[in-house]
């Protein structure tokens, strides 16, 4: 048991600091390569938050399918319960009401997506090919929706995640792919740890994939949103975690759809419903009044423990 904890950890460090490093490495030659700052803000870092989501699911989609859509369901429901209860606990959240409309309803209706194609137990690689051009869509609206925001924040937000020096391209690219080989190896043993836990417990890999790989999966989300409550950064909190569900749901599963097909041993529809229902409450909770309070903070804790009994 305490080996197989140990892999966990080990995994779950290994991922967290190897993907920030990544998404900055990527930014910066981004940036090198001439992109503007709205692409690599709205879509490149935007996208980062998911890397160890992307990078743990790919793999363990290799040894298990439910630990792989465990890890999916399981942080969309973290992100918003776990993730976001937290952060309001800190300091209530506002946030910007064009943006929660747009925003939230383009996340809702990637999770819909998500969860509709997967709701037979399986993807198939045509049902990747359908996420992955929602991917690419979800994309193209947020650059546009960015472009009409206007591109200070997003320059301020590059400088401060990759840096305003200047870039030595050799050095970026070697880092990319060193911290992409650490994320695989991370992942590797997060998955492993993850599936010798399952065993010694009697329980199913998809319980594991739903607890502990997405809550530790969510953990960068979870760092990075209660800095932003304490600094009173609101539409960081809420583009962070909004940005985290969809890419999660359609270029992580996605990914995992056209890398790794299959279908699960287990029933996912209960917690697939609470996905859903977890993205139109954390919604509907933000757009009234425009401001998320501590009741509604621990409202969204409660919906965590009862997930995570349900799970079990």
């Amino acid at each position: 048991m305490s080996g197989a904890v140990v892999q966990i950890v080990v995994g779950l460090a290994l991922l967290t600091v190897a993907a920030d490093r990544f998404v900055a490495a990527a930014a910066r030659l981004a940036r090198a390569w001439g992109a503007s700052p709205i692409l690599i803000g709205a879509v490149i870092i935007g996208m980062g938050t998911s890397a160890p989501e992307f990078i743990v699911s790919v793999v363990s989609g290799g040894q298990s399918f439910d630990l792989a859509l465990g890890n999916i369901a399981g942080s969309n429901v973290a992100n918003l319960t776990l993730v976001l209860g937290t952060s309001v606990m800190v300091a209530s959240i506002a946030g910007q009401q064009s943006v929660l409309r747009r925003e939230g309803v383009l996340m809702l209706l990637a999770v819909s997506l998500f969860a509709l194609l997967v709701w037979d137990g399986g993807l198939d690689r045509t049902e990747g090919v359908i996420l992955a051009a929602g991917a690419v869509a979800a994309g193209a609206a947020l650059v546009r929706w960015s472009k009409q925001d206007g591109a200070e924040e997003f320059a301020e937000q590059l400088d401060e995640f990759a840096g305003d020096e200047g870039v030595s391209q050799p050095k970026e690219i070697s880092l990319g792919l060193l911290t992409l080989a650490v994320m695989l190896f991370g992942a590797d043993l997060l998955a492993g740890g993850a599936l010798d836990i399952a065993d010694l417990l009697g329980v199913s890999a998809g319980f594991i994939g739903l607890t502990v790989v997405a809550i530790g999966t969510s953990l960068p989300e979870l760092a990075t949103a209660v800095a932003a409550a304490r600094r009173r950064e609101n539409d960081l909190i809420v583009g962070n975690l909004l940005g985290s569900n969809l890419f999660n749901s359609l270029v992580v599963g996605g990914g995992v759809a056209l890398l790794r097909p299959g279908t699960a041993t287990g029933d996912f529809r209960p917690t697939l419903a609470i996905m859903i229902g977890v993205a139109a409450l954390s919604g509907l909770l933000t757009a009234t009044g425009n401001r998320l309070v501590r009741a509604e903070g621990v409202l969204l804790l409660a919906v965590f423990v009862g997930y995570l009994v349900l799970a079990a």
